[in-house]
């Protein structure tokens, strides 16, 4: 579960994180007293203000600017809250800005120069550690700075059993260059930004810039964090920061029915149980000539309602051109899906417009093979892989 700006730094504030205090907004009337609050209580004068959608890249599509008075956060919150902020990480329609946080100014003049950085929290896979990936190159792009100068990027990995040790966090603040009190307020940044990423459960922390100010505090201006959905049941107080409006409304429709739904840009809908079948059947189905234009996998109880429930959001995406439907049957009999596939396809009716190839294997296959071949609907049996591959290039070429 994605989280936005905001939700991330009071994540990070209750573990003790230093943030770029703020408050969110919905309105430009609300902004402008987000903003007088805001001066009450931190004295700035200035403000940032930032589109929140959940995507990076904000600023190159103009979610976020500076005010330098109460009218120009008003008029700044009202040309951003409702327009579509386009991103390098949006789609080319963009998202639309349901809400901006307004930011106090933190790159305030005083006995140093302010410095950037950047600095993530996650999971390395090929070492079954976590990892703390870090950069003095903070506010630029990471891919960028790794391509081009990747000598510029640290690692420190972490034993998820032993937690981060305190000699590793200085060796952090010390590859950043720091000293002096700089140095002190990075080794406990570094550390409870460790814990806010272990005991929230998240799979991400990326926070670009961390920020030295001038007086030499270190602090998260920025944030972005994933919380595992698997954990969220020992979190019930992240699961109201969802907002559905910013995720794709057929994950959404998919996640209410238990549906395992990725959306995609091809043109064949894949119905599968099991995740690793699925991706099978998606590089059946890029051989074959066509793009999945999903990854779902129904589960162990593809019944007719579960069946239909599949159907009815694959055949929402208008790119579809056809849909695998492709059966081990394990724990679920092929008879039984096959019986669901017909049933639905006659609750269904004319909603469904696109051809549908069936390939099940496994238990009482044969019989499930006579199901679909004798209900005279427009359905289109398989046996083997090759078979399915070879009716799904018919459909799409």
């Amino acid at each position: 579960m994605n989280l936005h700006e905001y939700q991330g730094k009071d994540i990070l504030s209750s573990f003790g994180v230093r943030i770029q205090r703020g408050q969110v907004a919905q309105s430009p009337q609300e902004a402008v007293a987000a903003a007088r609050q805001l001066t009450e209580e931190t004295g700035t004068s200035w403000y940032v203000i930032k589109a929140q959608v959940h995507a990076g890249g904000r600023g190159k599509g103009g979610g976020v600017k500076l005010a330098k008075s109460l009218k120009e956060v008003e008029e700044i919150a009202s040309q951003i809250i409702g327009m579509n902020l386009i991103t390098p990480q949006t789609s080319a329609e963009g998202k639309k800005v349901h809400q901006v946080l307004i930011a106090e100014d933190v790159y305030y003049p005083g006995e140093s120069e302010p410095d950037e950085y950047y600095m993530s929290v996650l999971l390395n896979r090929e070492e079954g550690k976590n990892m703390i990936m870090y950069s003095t190159e903070g506010g630029m792009d990471i891919e960028t700075v790794a391509e081009e100068t990747p000598q510029l990027i640290f690692t420190e990995l972490v034993d998820p059993v032993l937690g981060l040790l305190p000699f590793q966090a200085r060796r952090v603040a010390f590859n950043l260059g720091l000293s002096g009190q700089a140095f002190k307020e990075m080794v406990r940044f570094v550390m409870s930004l460790y814990t806010a990423y272990a005991k929230s459960d998240a799979t991400l922390f990326e926070i670009n810039p961390v920020l030295k100010t001038s007086d030499n505090k270190i602090l998260a201006v920025d944030s972005k964090v994933t919380i595992d959905d698997n954990a969220l049941f020992r979190h019930k107080d992240y699961v109201e920061m969802r907002d559905i409006r910013e995720e794709n409304p057929f994950e959404v429709e998919a996640k209410e029915v238990g549906l395992n739904y990725v959306d995609l840009d091809g043109n064949v809908g894949c119905m599968v149980n099991g995740a690793g079948l699925a991706m099978a059947t998606m590089d059946l189905i890029k051989q074959a000539g066509g793009e999945p234009a999903n990854f779902l996998d129904v589960g162990g109880t593809a019944d007719a309602a579960r069946v239909e429930a599949a159907f009815r959001i694959i055949l929402k995406d208008p790119n579809v051109k056809a849909i695998l439907v492709n059966i081990f049957g394990g724990i679920v009999r092929c008879d039984r899906v096959a019986q669901g596939i017909v049933d639905a396809y006659k609750n269904m009716g004319d909603s469904i417009n696109v051809p549908i190839i069936v390939r099940l294997q496994g238990t009482n296959a044969d019989i499930a093979k006579e199901l679909i071949d004798n209900s005279g609907l427009d359905v289109q049996s398989a046996v083997e892989f090759q078979e399915a591959a070879d009716k799904v290039q018919a459909v799409v070429s």
